[in-house]
Parts: C-alpha cells; structure tokens; sequence
C-alpha cells in the first residue's frame, strides 16, 4: 500500500506552514499526539513519582508504561533495558564512564573514524585510563565500513567495538547484525549509535543481537530526549552513577541520577500512538494487533515512501557533473535511508545553503559532529558537505521544489 501522505502531514502541526523541512537528520517535526501527551502528564500528573496518594500512582503508572512501551518498540526483552537521559551524547558517556569499570589496563575499544562524536569520544576519552583506542576506518574508495579490517582490529583484548548504525552524513546502512556477529565470535561487546536510523527504520535489539544501542528522540518525531538499551545482565554487572543508596539491581535506575524527564518519556506513547493509527489509516488491524505488529507494517511502508523521495533527489544530483554525492549513490533502501550530502565543484558548502534559506527550504552545511569522517575525507575544504535530510512527511512537490532551487545554483 501506498503512503497516505495527507493523513501524514496532519500529525505535524508545523507542516501548515510555509518551510520545508529538510533538516530532520538534525531534528525533526513534532507529532501532535506526542505534544497531546506531554500536555497530558503537565495538566494533570505533574507531580513526584513514589508517594502513596492517587496522582502520584498515576504519574508512575504513565511513566513506567512509557517506559514498556518504548521496550516494546524496540523488541527489548523487559523495561528495565530501558534507560532514558537527555541526549545520546549523555547517555553514551555515562555507559563508557559505568562500563570502563569493568575493564581492565590495557583491554582494546574499538572505534570508527565515520560516527557521530558522540559514540567516538566517549570511547577514545578512556585512553587516559590505559586502554588502548582502536581506529576502524572508512574505505576511501566505497565510503563504507569493510568488516575485513574490523577483523584485522580485533584481537583477544578487544572489549568493545562502537559503530553506527547509520551515518548521519552518508546515509549509509551499516550491516550491524552480521558486524554484532563477528564481534561476539570474539568475546566483544558491541555499542550502536542508532540516531540516523531510528527515524527511518524499525529497530529491533534482539534480532540483531547488539549489546548497547542508543538514540534521540528528537529525531523521531518526539521531544529532545533520547534513550539507551542495554541487555540486563550488562547493566547489572556494571556499577551506576546514581546516589550511593540506589541498589546496584535498580535498573534502570541507578543510571538515571535525578531520575527520568516524566513528561518527556510519556511524550513518547505519542509516537506509540501515531504508529497504531498510520497502521490502522493504511489497512491494518490495530486492534488485533500489538505495537511492534504495528510499527513494523509502518515502517514498511515508510521505507517504500523514503526510497522514492531519495530516488528522485538522487537522479538530479547525479545528472549533474559538478555534484559529488558523499555516501551511497543509489536511492535503495536496503543500502541508505534519505540522508543524502553532497559537494561542488567550485563552490563552498555555506554557499549553497545560504542561496536556498531564501526559499524558506530548511537544508544544512557542515560536519554535523562527525568532524573526523569530514577530516579523513578532506571536505573541510569545502566548508563540509551539504545535507539533504527527508523523512516520511516530505513530499515529491517539496523535493522538486529543493531541485528547481539547487538547478539554478549550480
């Protein structure tokens, strides 16, 4: 089935504007249902958790079925995977400060040269504390992450490998599962930075069998927030940053010092929400069926849409000689999502980006935090790259739009 666009759009009150949003790798548009539900918490559980009268029960009951749901979602085995916090970069750095405890001197990290920093930094920081920091670079030639010299890294003293699952510049699809494969066949654990791809995608942990994940909420439809999974038995072994009374089997808990945002995590049952009645609005059962049911014919059909916005931006950029695509050449979806950067000859990222803010068409230039794949490919040169960021909301018109816009550019 085809993507109801028009039902789409109306869950975003923003797209009753005049922009186009083009940015959505850097955040994207908010979903009613998620604000509906913020407001929810605000106007009528607004208190602390924990206390024996009746709203306070609610404000728990909401929290902790948030806290189900977003388990659920993601195909985690029990809530208490579910750790929340207010960013990725955050969440990322309290695992390597928790989870470098249980290592030993001289034990192996490795990372890539093409994440966002937030899954590089946090890593290569603990090489004051003796570890030895491993570099998994991107071929030059395919802009891809070749898993052979992933292997030629790992040796008996490798601890853990952090890669993304896509990167936010080339839009690329990494194979997780077979990369969580080889590092497990080495004793290893492996920590996925998931901010590009849960926009586009379904994400299902135990499938791919990863032992840390990670991403933001704000690029999912939601408020700037972000969640981490962890499988149980890690996050039981590893000592937490909370106050010394919270007990070591408080989870998820003793990650969470000051505990989660309320309001925000049970902003989330809005997307929860919004994936129920995209499948119900496009000829599924939502009744008879449950929410990864649901999400999962969702994002079928999302996957179907992005790939025919990407294939359409994708056949102008490569119909012009002076364009330079950084990633993935073709609109596949089983190879990128609608992530899509690109350079000019002769012309500076900023350059272009400033000719096409007077559009009202929201894109960007830079390194989008992923500083060391712009160094290693030599676009600091250019200022960085240009990135056209879609989503499911964006339509053809607005893609033609950007492609009238960019055609008089270069």
């Amino acid at each position: 089935m085809d993507l109801n666009i028009d039902f789409v759009r109306k869950q975003f009150p923003a797209l009753s504007g005049d922009w186009v949003f083009m940015d959505n790798a850097g955040g994207s548009q908010t979903l009613q249902s998620v604000i509906d539900r913020i407001s929810e918490y605000l106007l009528t559980s607004d208190v602390q958790l924990g206390a024996s009268y009746k709203i306070s029960q609610v404000a728990g009951e909401r929290v902790a079925k948030a806290a189900q749901s977003m388990a659920e979602l993601i195909h985690a085995q029990k809530p208490s995977e579910i750790v929340m916090g207010s960013s990725t970069s955050l969440l990322i750095r309290i695992l390597s400060l928790c989870l470098s405890q249980t290592f030993q001197p001289s034990d192996e990290i490795v990372v890539t040269n093409c994440d966002h920093e937030a899954n590089i930094g946090a890593w290569r920081d603990l090489e004051t504390k003796g570890f030895e920091i491993k570099e998994w670079k991107i071929n030059r030639d395919s802009l891809s992450l070749e898993l052979e010299d992933l292997k030629a890294l790992i040796t008996k003293k490798t601890r853990l490998v952090a890669v993304t699952h896509v990167s936010n510049i080339l839009g690329t699809i990494n194979p997780v599962k077979e990369i969580a494969t080889m590092v497990h066949d080495h004793n290893a654990l492996i920590c996925v930075d998931g901010v590009a791809h849960a926009p586009h995608r379904l994400i299902d942990v135990r499938e791919w069998d990863v032992d840390f994940y990670a991403f933001s909420f704000y690029k999912v439809y939601g408020p700037h927030y972000a969640l981490l999974y962890g499988k149980e038995p890690l996050l039981l072994d590893m000592p937490g940053v909370n106050h010394f009374f919270i007990k070591q089997t408080d989870l998820p808990l003793k990650f969470q010092p000051g505990n989660v945002n309320f309001e925000l995590s049970y902003g989330m049952m809005g997307f929860c929400d919004y994936l129920s009645e995209f499948a119900r609005i496009h000829g599924v059962d939502s009744k008879g069926s449950d929410l990864r049911q649901n999400a999962s014919r969702a994002f079928q059909i999302i996957k179907k849409y992005e790939q025919i916005l990407s294939a359409r931006l994708l056949d102008f950029l490569n119909s012009k000689p002076r364009v330079r695509i950084i990633g993935e050449k073709t609109s596949s979806g089983n190879a990128r999502v609608p992530t899509i950067s690109f350079v000019v000859d002769k012309l500076m990222s900023d350059s272009i980006t400033e000719k096409v803010d007077k559009h009202k068409i929201g894109i960007r230039y830079g390194h989008f935090y992923a500083k060391r794949l712009i160094d290693a490919l030599d676009l600091d040169k250019k200022n960085g790259v240009v990135r056209v960021s879609m989503v499911h909301y964006n339509t053809l018109e607005e893609v033609d739009r950007l492609i009238q816009v960019l055609d008089r550019i270069f």
